[in-house]
C-alpha cells in the first residue's frame, strides 16, 4: 500500500494511489484468470463425467468477501485522504485567477499583471482560481496531476506545488467548441529568483520569460502599428480577432464607423463605433455590451497615449 510521508506532493500522492490500484487490479486479473484455467482443466467433463452438487463452504465464502473488501476500502481511504489534501491549499499559496473562454486561457496575478501563459516559482504553492466566461471548460495540468472543471457562474479552484523546473502543458479537457483542440497553454516553472525578477519586472518590458503571442495572432514586433502592439501586450487578441474570425468577443475587423446594437442599462440601443464609443468601451467595457456577447471584458489599465494608439489602429482596420 502507498504509505506516504507528510511532505509528499500531489504528483507523488496521485501516482502512488494509481499504482496501488493498478497493482491490485493486475493481481486480481492474474489470480482469477489462473483459477479459471485451473478449474477448466481440473474439472473438465472428460475428468468428471458425472457432476457433483456442492452445498457451500463458509470459510471460502468469508475469504473471498473479506479480502476484496479490505483491499477496496484501502483504495477508498487513500483516495479520500489524498482528495482532501488536494482540496486544502496552504494558506501562504499565491492566488492566481485563471479565466477560460473560447478558446484561450488568461492568468491574473495578485499584482494585476495578466498573461496568457502561467508562470510559477519552483517549490512555492500556487492556488489557481478558475472561472469561465462562456461554456464549460476543463483546466488540466497533466505533469502536476491536477484538474478542475470550469463552469460558467461557478467558482472552482485547484492548487499544486511545482516540483521541477521547465515548461509543462495546460489542456482543456472538455469539448468546448470547434477550436477546442487549440485551447492550449503552458506552465513555466522558474527558480525563485527568476520568478521574482519576472514578477516584479515591467510587464511591457521585453524581459525573459514573458508570455509569447498566442498562436495564429500577429506579433507585436518592431515596425508594426503601436495600436497593434498595445492590443497584443494587453492580451486583447485572446478574445478579439483582427481578421473577422468569431471569438468570445466581437471582431475588430471593420469595427470603426460600423453600427452596433448594444445593451446599456438593461435596454437595447444602437451605437456607432466612432472614437468616443471606442474610448468608452475601452475604459468602461461593462457600460455598453454588444448584443449577443457575454459581459466578459474587464477594464484594462491603459494610458491616454495607448488608448489613442488603439483607436488609430482600429480606424484603419478594414
Amino acid at each position: 500500500m502507498p504509505f506516504l510521508s507528510q511532505t509528499a506532493g500531489i504528483t507523488e500522492r496521485v501516482d502512488s494511489v494509481f499504482l496501488f490500484m493498478l497493482a491490485v487490479s493486475v493481481a486480481f486479473l492474474l489470480g482469477i484468470t489462473g483459477l479459471m484455467i485451473y478449474f477448466v482443466i481440473r474439472y473438465s467433463r472428460k475428468r468428471n463425467p458425472q457432476g457433483e452438487d456442492i452445498e457451500g463452504n463458509a470459510w471460502l465464502e468469508v475469504t473471498w468477501t473479506v479480502i476484496p473488501l479490505v483491499l477496496f476500502m484501502g483504495m477508498f481511504y487513500f483516495g479520500w485522504t489524498n482528495f482532501e489534501y488536494m482540496r486544502n491549499p496552504p494558506r501562504d499559496a499565491m492566488v492566481i485567477e485563471a479565466t477560460g473562454r473560447q478558446w484561450a486561457w488568461s492568468f491574473k496575478y495578485p499584482s494585476g499583471r495578466i498573461t496568457d501563459e502561467l508562470f510559477v516559482a519552483l517549490g512555492e504553492p500556487v492556488r489557481i482560481e478558475v472561472r469561465s466566461l462562456d461554456v464549460i471548460h476543463g483546466f488540466y495540468i497533466p505533469a502536476f496531476r491536477v484538474k478542475a472543471d470550469v463552469v460558467p457562474g461557478k467558482n472552482n479552484y485547484l492548487w499544486f506545488r511545482p516540483e521541477a523546473l521547465g515548461t509543462f502543458d495546460i489542456q482543456c479537457t472538455v469539448i468546448c467548441g470547434v477550436d477546442h483542440s487549440y485551447m492550449l497553454s503552458k506552465v513555466h516553472v522558474l527558480s525563485v529568483p527568476e520568478f521574482k525578477k519576472w514578477y516584479f519586472a515591467d510587464e511591457n518590458a521585453p524581459a525573459a520569460g514573458r508570455s509569447p503571442a498566442p498562436a495564429g495572432k500577429p506579433e507585436a514586433a518592431a515596425g508594426v502599428s503601436p495600436g497593434l502592439a498595445v492590443l497584443e501586450s494587453k492580451h486583447c487578441l485572446s478574445c478579439h480577432s483582427v481578421d473577422g474570425k468569431p471569438m468570445v468577443g466581437p471582431t475588430f475587423k471593420g469595427l470603426f464607423g460600423a453600427k452596433r446594437l448594444v445593451v446599456a442599462g438593461g435596454r437595447d440601443k444602437e451605437a456607432v463605433a466612432d472614437g468616443a464609443y471606442l474610448r468608452r468601451s475601452i475604459l468602461d467595457p461593462s457600460a455598453e455590451i454588444v448584443k449577443g456577447y457575454p459581459p466578459a471584458m474587464e477594464a484594462v489599465p491603459l494610458t491616454d497615449r495607448e488608448v489613442e494608439d488603439v483607436i488609430a489602429y482600429l480606424r484603419n482596420l478594414k
